[in-house]
């Protein structure tokens, strides 16, 4: 227990220098049972409900983070540990990528190929550097897009799964909606700046449900990985989360950032024998990270 104590300060003195060594071919090993292994298995009917009586910040007893938006949850049983405005209506980014990769992952087929196509390519700012008429495999899209949080990635693979951007929308508002994320409306796959909002709460119900999906949780286990393009050329591309590697217990989840929506991170994390997510939405890069040690932290020395 002492030893997490201290986790947050050692954080701190690394200021997230990024010294991880990773192999060219490395993998994570196998994720953990959790509550629901079935890949359509829908997330349980309390994820993340408000615990009766309390207020919008809740508890207490909980360390200050910078976060306007954020929810803490036990991802073994679904119960809120800690809120913070969690029902606050607001854009969460990138984040809303783990809703993107969770239809494409549940669809399956994952060696399926995708051609690229001129539209996938008109995203800023993060891209992987695809161009129209290549062919790539929809695992290594989906890797693309949860690693590196590559905007192309995203789109190709929405276009491939409904034939357009503003259907695959609509099939993302009909998989929230069935995972009780009630309080929230997407217009494009990638997070980019819309007329679109989710809640901390929300999207705290969507990353259970991809936290129990074994491939999404490889993939958003790895610090980096090799692109490789149809030229045989790779290039490396590394994990937007700073947290992995250098956090113990931490195994995901996605990283998000637009002016509007501020700097949001949704963490996964095991400690011992327990396995938690935390949302936070509207934070600062100077904050996120360090302030998801000190949850993190504090929920393991309780």
């Amino acid at each position: 227990m002492r030893e997490w104590i201290c986790i947050s300060s050692c954080l701190v003195a690394l200021a997230l220098t990024g010294c991880t060594v990773i192999e060219r071919e490395q993998r994570p090993t196998p994720g953990v049972v959790l509550r629901s292994t079935g890949t359509q298995a829908e997330a349980a009917p309390g994820v993340a409900l408000a615990p009766a009586g309390v207020g919008a910040l809740w508890p207490a007893n909980a360390p200050f983070i910078h976060a306007k938006s954020a929810i803490l949850i036990d991802a073994d049983t679904g119960r809120t540990l800690y809120q913070k405005n969690a029902d606050a209506p607001r854009q969460v980014a990138s984040t809303q990528k783990l809703l993107t990769a969770l239809i494409i992952a549940e669809n399956g087929n994952l060696d399926a190929p995708v051609v690229i196509a001129a539209s996938d390519t008109d995203v800023e700012p993060t891209k992987s550097g695809v161009r129209a008429g290549q062919v790539y495999p929809r695992r290594q899209l989906l890797t693309a897009l949860l690693v590196h949080s590559c905007n192309d990635a995203a789109m190709a693979l929405a276009r491939d799964n409904a034939g357009s951007v503003a259907a695959f929308a609509n099939v993302m508002n009909d998989r929230a909606e069935a995972l009780g994320a009630r309080s929230s409306h997407f217009v494009n796959p990638n997070g980019l700046p819309a007329p679109q909002y989710s809640t901390a709460r929300d999207m705290a119900r969507i990353a259970d449900r991809a936290y129990r999906h074994a491939e999404l949780r490889e993939i958003m286990r790895l610090p980096g990985f090799y692109f490789r393009f149809n030229s045989g050329r790779e290039s490396f591309f590394t994990s937007t989360n700073k947290l992995l590697g250098r956090y113990p217990g931490v195994d995901g989840m996605k990283t998000g950032y637009t002016d509007a929506a501020g700097r949001c991170l949704i963490t996964s994390a095991t400690i011992g024998f327990h396995h938690y997510i935390l949302v936070q939405l509207g934070s600062r890069t100077s904050y996120i990270f360090n302030d998801a040690a000190i949850m993190l932290s504090w929920v393991a020395s309780r």
